[in-house]
């Protein structure tokens, strides 16, 4: 049972912290469980312990680790809710949390309360262990530890049970709630709480041991908490269920406080409780006698939560927590037309409920597929703070860490139910637009020195035939996209060419060039085989496929680098007037115009497909473009999102030039709109653009002290007299000539003059 929190606890929730103990952490401390009797799946256990403290202690860490999830206690105050990263940062081991509990412990004694959730079951987002398990190291000052062991009360908490049917698909290891609060433990995480009728707990073995391994701290704090809201509004449907509505598609786990007689059943789900053409989590409560208050722990996500309440159960009260992955939100993209404001909103609503775990959907599988993480992984480096990007890094260690002794990469990972090879996704993992394009905003070469190993290993797979043509891999599922019309022998080319870039870049730099030289060559080789084999003299086409010409195909073979100019010309207007790919794909094509520097085209093409969908009334981004379409139908799709970063790289024109972003052009397109705003988070801090094309100025500011190049149109100048930099008025004839510490003339060419603006910010206003 729950009761709502104020908002000082809701700031200690998100409170996180690192360890610096070394690989001693956990030295001595037992994995404690339940007798094997009692071991089994979908089980709630609660663990208690008595501390002593002589004093009252700055430093306590708690580092603990579980199989699944656990919720924290200490002195009956709720620490963490819902800790616990989904089981396998490789196939053998699981990750530990570390919280700094000092502000809850006091002088005297202390109880530290834990409930732990025993999916046992695998899903593919899970590797189950196979056995219910807590391991805690608490760090007091600099010398005192208390471990888990046999001395910690445990007990099954009897309120929790299975659901009726039906149960949650099966790629979820999760299960649905069902609590009959006749049986809850009153009071277990009080310190006067009575246990000496509990049993003692389990010693399954010392650190590290069968079956839970060894453990990898959590890389990134726990989530965002918004304690116990009510809801925008409630109102009561024909049905006569409570209907509550939430400001949007959120993340929640429901609450409610009744008054009611013993044994009613109360049915809680959220409107997307069959999102995805599958059935997700939902929660029942038994009420026992009296006024009670419930929550369920099972995450939901939707646009409102549906109650059904029996007639006679008086309703005191209704609410949520909303849980959500823990990052600022710091980017955003605003201009004239509020259909791209909308649908740039959308993707970011879509991207935030797409993190948690993993880069995963948030209902039919909550699974980490890296064709999508490719595109939310862009989507989190032009939206989110620093937080977000270590999500991205989790990403790329699962992928790397998972692979199989073959070479094989696949995903999702992690995962217990599924082992299957998605060819193309992990060619797109791989990649430029992959883990390389990591490195790119981020800078962290440690991360792609650990995966470059791998990445050679898996593309050592890929063959060439005697025409140089890549050889097809069906590997363990040939998907390429949804929809009709797919060339599958040009893209595997095109995937496979951006692969070997990504290595090239990889392989630079470390230092390795025959590597770098040898994808090179590769490259070239394909790219003169597939226009000699597949260019029919207007657009890229097996001549042994049958089906209308594939427009992803042909973008993606344009972002390979595979043609000209003139080819450009006509695929360009192929693409302006055909329309095949699903939304996984379609980001692609957009690339490709943008690339191209067609800008008008791209977003003309963005409105033409994201129409229906932006003007809909649901919040999020869909993974077909109907609902209930191909796949399932998933109206929480991250991969749909591709237009976030793209209007931020390519219409707001804000990129990085160096890895890191330590340098970055600002290229801002007047083509289609005249007023833009965009922010982005940078390594350290955000930058901000302000350009407005009717009184032709351009703001811009950096919290941070980096250098960046600054392209201001050349029809700006057409008829001007005066450049105003930072108040400093220049005569336009003097333009080239501007040299100085923090501001200088930098380069043309035939649609900008660039500025080179070093450690500030700047304002420039053409008259």
């Amino acid at each position: 049972q729950m009761c709502i929190r104020d908002s000082i606890l809701t700031v200690i929730l998100l409170s996180f912290t690192i360890c610096s103990f070394g690989d001693n952490i956990f030295n001595g401390a037992q994995w404690i469980s339940v007798s094997e009797s009692q071991n089994t799946p979908n089980q709630w256990f609660c663990f208690r312990k008595q501390v002593e403290c002589e004093r009252k202690h700055s430093i306590a860490e708690l580092n603990i680790a579980v199989d699944s999830k656990y919720w924290l206690w200490v002195n009956d105050s709720l620490v963490t809710f819902e800790g616990g990263l989904k089981r396998g940062p490789n196939p053998l081991d699981t990750y530990y949390d570390c919280v700094d509990i000092s502000r809850f412990l006091k002088k005297g004694l202390n109880i530290i309360a834990i409930q732990v959730w025993f999916w046992g079951k695998d899903g593919y987002c899970h590797k189950n262990s196979g056995r219910a398990g807590l391991l805690v190291d608490l760090r007091l000052g600099k010398k005192e530890r208390v471990l888990s062991d046999k001395s910690w009360k445990v007990k099954v908490h009897p309120a929790y049970g299975e659901s009726s049917l039906p149960h949650p698909n099966y790629r979820l290891p999760e299960a649905n709630v069902h609590f009959d609060a006749r049986k809850d433990i009153e009071g277990w995480q009080s310190l006067d709480y009575e246990d000496q009728l509990w049993g003692y707990a389990t010693a399954c073995g010392e650190y590290p041991c069968l079956p839970w391994n060894k453990v990898h701290l959590r890389p990134f704090p726990n989530w965002k908490d918004s304690g116990i809201i009510r809801y925008d509004s409630l109102k009561t449907d024909e049905a006569g269920k409570i209907v509550g509505f939430l400001p949007k598609n959120i993340s929640i786990t429901p609450y409610l406080k009744i008054k009611a007689d013993a044994g009613k059943l109360i049915d809680i789900r959220t409107d997307n409780y069959k999102g995805g053409s599958e059935y997700n989590v939902r929660a029942e409560y038994i009420t026992k006698e009296g006024v009670q208050s419930f929550e369920a722990f099972n995450y939901m996500n939707g646009h409102s939560v549906v109650y059904s309440i029996p007639q006679e159960v008086e309703v005191i009260e209704l609410g949520y927590r909303e849980t959500r992955f823990n990052t600022e939100l710091e980017g955003s993209f605003v201009c004239e037309d509020e259909f791209y404001n909308r649908l740039w909103c959308k993707a970011l609503n879509t991207m935030n409920l797409n993190m948690r775990d993993a880069i995963q959907d948030p209902d039919r599988e909550r699974s980490q597929w890296w064709g999508d993480a490719v595109i939310v992984s862009g989507e989190i480096f032009y939206a989110c703070d620093l937080n977000g990007k270590l999500l991205v890094k989790k990403a790329i260690k699962n992928l790397v860490d998972w692979q199989k002794d073959d070479g094989v990469l696949y995903s999702p990972v992690p995962a217990g139910s599924w082992d299957k090879e998605l060819p193309v996704q992990m060619l797109a993992s791989v990649g430029k637009y992959g883990i390389w394009n990591y490195y790119v905003y981020t800078g962290d070469s440690a991360t792609i020195k650990e995966a470059y190993p791998a990445v050679r290993k898996y593309l050592s797979l890929w063959k060439l035939d005697e025409r140089n043509l890549v050889k097809h891999r069906t590997g363990g599922w040939d998907w390429s996209d949804w929809g009709q019309d797919i060339d599958v022998c040009v893209l595997d080319n095109a995937w496979y060419s951006l692969a070997l870039e990504g290595l090239a870049n990889m392989a630079t730099l470390l230092g390795d060039q025959l590597i770098a030289e040898d994808c090179l060559f590769k490259m070239k080789k394909v790219r003169e085989a597939v226009n000699k084999y597949y260019w029919n003299g207007r657009l890229y086409r097996n001549p042994f496929y049958n089906g209308r010409t594939d427009d992803r195909a042909n973008a993606l073979a344009v972002l390979a680098g595979f043609a000209t100019e003139n080819q450009w010309k006509t695929i360009q207007e192929y693409l302006s007037n055909y329309q095949a790919a699903s939304p996984y794909m379609e980001k692609y094509i957009l690339e490709a115009f943008f690339c191209k520097g067609d800008i008008k085209g791209g977003l003309q093409r963005m409105k033409n497909r994201y129409q229906y969908m932006v003007n809909h009334r649901l919040t999020t981004l869909w993974e077909d473009w109907n609902i209930g379409g191909a796949g399932g139908g998933s109206i929480n799709h991250g991969w749909a999102g591709g237009p976030l970063s793209l209007l931020s790289q390519y219409v707001a024109g804000i990129a990085p030039l160096t890895a890191g972003w330590k340098t970055f052009m600002i290229r801002p397109s007047d083509v289609l709109f005249k007023k833009i705003k965009c922010s982005v988070p940078l390594g350290q801090g955000v930058v901000v653009l302000n350009m407005d094309a009717y009184q032709r100025k351009i703001n811009v500011d950096c919290d941070v002290n980096q250098n960046f190049i600054l392209a201001v149109p050349r029809t700006w100048f057409k008829g001007a007299s005066l450049c105003i930099l930072n108040g400093k008025e220049y005569d336009i004839q003097e333009l080239k000539g501007i040299q100085n510490k923090k501001i200088s003339f930098d380069s043309e060419d035939t649609q900008s003059f660039y500025f080179k603006i070093v450690d500030q910010s700047v304002q420039i206003h053409i008259i």
